[in-house]
């Protein structure tokens, strides 16, 4: 916990690092910053800092509009917290508010709508409600300043209940009417190249490897609802996939770095293409989790890289991240999927099955056609189509009973994870390393270590270590609380030099094969609205994602 003297010296120093930690309101001109805003620092005593952008709105502060704080990453905290303040910011994030309210938000949680806005408040100085409508806020302006959509569209697409609701809400927190928000940005944004496509800038913190986040999602691509093609921009690449989001689905794309970028750049590019635009917050969000965006890199790198055995690979590659989901349920498939298989033969599986049980898209959109297949719709799959060992269609069958059903098991940013890997650890054929896999990814869970795993255990190996999984477990302790991101390191570290090449082979290879597909199978239908959303990253491999290497997952099926 940082004091207000800390605060305050960040804020003097522009510190960007802080920047979606706290906020700095400014009495004397009643608005708030980030810490790294560049205008004249004022006055310590003239300061007040706050948790979120809803606890500086709620007490009466405009944004500033120079450096624009509702633009900030997300708190880091959040990542890692897992009580009830960590689970109902992931959840809000997600806009559960929205969809469901402040009653759906604390049945989600377990905790009556009394007891969620006394805690929120209590940590966060704004309730459930407030942060919310901050979130709506920040929406409204993106759709304002990046589309030519009509005032009272973007004002339900955003969330609001009225238009009315909107004009008060955005006068407030920009001091300006809706239309003149727009009128005063109307040259600073360049029109979308596809029309219907939203263009935004999704913040960062600190360094970012997105080579290695590039290379983990195209080895996993699976053809038809992923791929990973060339960039705009040169040396860039870009990460194209489809979600299934509440009220529709959507085709996102996410710019890497360019080779001319530093990794401390602050943001990768992004086009959304919605079906139905009140799913932005959602998209948005889930995007960040997939990239692992709202992370600390400085603190992560500065523990892993004081140890002896990473820290050359810190230094050598800052801002490495873990990534997460869009799509929990995707993620839990997959992984049963790759079990004791190869990543290529993993991702095989996973296409046949998208190709036979996933809906269409109306339209194709370069290699993408389908989304992935629900959890319903895989529980009730012929066993012609399973083409694994019995026992592993059983593991799967029951895995995606559970996920279907509205009483079994939830993984969403509100679970706690402790019970929910008890729950998932009783399902048959799910072990410790199936349910640390998702723990990490689909829980975004960023202290946890697979002991038994491959690439673990060939990096530790690589890095002069034991390879043995009570030592890894011994020399893992002092990485704590981020050895999630020291799986990612040790997998990087087990991959040999032509690995890279492998991998730069393999986008090509995935675009094609998504591209060149032909539609097959009779179980699709076309994409309806639907809960859910579809993650790219597969759980369908241990190590950095050798096409030679089995996935050797120790809870799996000997095949």
């Amino acid at each position: 916990m940082i004091d207000d003297e800390t605060r305050y010296r960040a804020v003097d120093s522009r510190d960007s690092r802080f920047d979606g930690v706290f906020f700095t309101a400014v009495r004397t001109t009643g608005i708030y910053c980030r810490p790294s805003c560049p205008a004249v620092t004022p006055k310590r005593v003239n300061c007040t800092f706050y948790p979120t952008a809803a606890a500086a709105q709620g007490a009466g502060f405009r944004a500033c509009r120079r450096c624009r704080p509702d633009s900030v990453p997300g708190s880091p905290e959040w990542n890692h917290r897992a009580d009830l303040v960590g689970r109902a910011m992931r959840l809000i994030g997600d806009g559960v508010v929205d969809r469901d309210g402040v009653a759906g938000l604390a049945e989600r949680l377990g905790y009556s709508a009394r007891q969620l806005q006394r805690q929120l408040t209590a940590e966060l100085g704004a309730g459930p409600l407030a942060l919310a409508r901050a979130q709506r806020a920040q929406t409204a302006r993106l759709l304002l300043q990046t589309t030519a959509l009509p005032v009272t569209e973007i004002a339900f697409a955003a969330g609001f209940a009225s238009v009315r609701q909107f004009n008060d809400t955005v006068r407030e927190v920009y001091d300006r009417t809706p239309s003149g928000l727009r009128a005063e940005h109307a040259t600073g944004h360049p029109a979308a190249a596809t029309p219907g496509t939203i263009s935004l800038r999704l913040a960062y913190r600190g360094a970012l490897d997105s080579d290695h986040l590039l290379d983990f999602l195209a080895l996993r691509a699976v053809p038809g609802v992923e791929e990973v093609v060339p960039g705009p921009r040169a040396g860039s690449r870009t990460y194209r996939r489809t979600l299934a989001l509440p009220y529709g689905h959507a085709v996102a794309e996410v710019d890497g770095l360019a080779a001319a970028d530093p990794p401390t750049r602050g943001w990768l590019d992004c086009r959304l293409a919605l079906a139905d635009l009140r799913d932005l917050t959602t998209a948005v969000h889930r995007l960040r989790v997939l990239f692992d965006l709202d992370a600390d890199p400085d603190a992560v790198d500065a523990q892993l890289g004081s140890d002896g055995a990473l820290g050359p690979s810190v230094q050598a590659r800052p801002g490495v991240r873990s990534p997460g989901h869009v799509d929990p349920h995707e993620l839990a498939v997959r992984a049963v999927l790759g079990q004791q298989i190869t990543v290529a033969a993993a991702r095989t599986l996973a296409g046949r099955l998208a190709e036979r049980y996933g809906a269409e898209l109306p339209e194709p959109n370069g290699g993408l056609r389908l989304l992935f297949p629900t959890a319903a719709a895989l529980a009730d799959a012929a066993d012609e189509d399973l083409a694994m060992p019995a026992a592993r269609r059983r593991a799967l069958r029951g895995l995606c009973t559970a996920l279907a059903d509205p009483a079994g098991i939830r993984l969403d940013g509100g679970v706690d994870r402790e019970e929910t890997a008890a729950a998932l650890l009783a399902l048959p054929g799910l072990g410790p390393w199936t349910v640390g896999y998702l723990r990490m990814r689909a829980l975004a869970d960023p202290d946890v270590f697979l002991p038994g795993d491959v690439g673990v255990r060939h990096g530790l190996q690589r890095l002069g270590h034991p390879g043995d999984a009570a030592s890894a477990e011994a020399i893992a302790a002092s990485w704590a609380p981020w050895r999630s991101y020291a799986v990612h390191r040790l997998w990087l570290a087990s991959a040999p030099p032509a690995a890279a090449a492998a991998v730069a082979g393999a986008v090509g290879a995935v675009g094609a094969a998504g591209a060149g597909r032909k539609n097959g199978g009779s179980g699709r239908s076309k994409a309806v609205r639907r809960t859910g959303g579809g993650d790219s990253a597969g759980a369908d491999a241990s190590g950095p994602g050798r096409a030679s290497d089995p996935v050797n997952d120790p809870d799996g099926v000997k095949v």
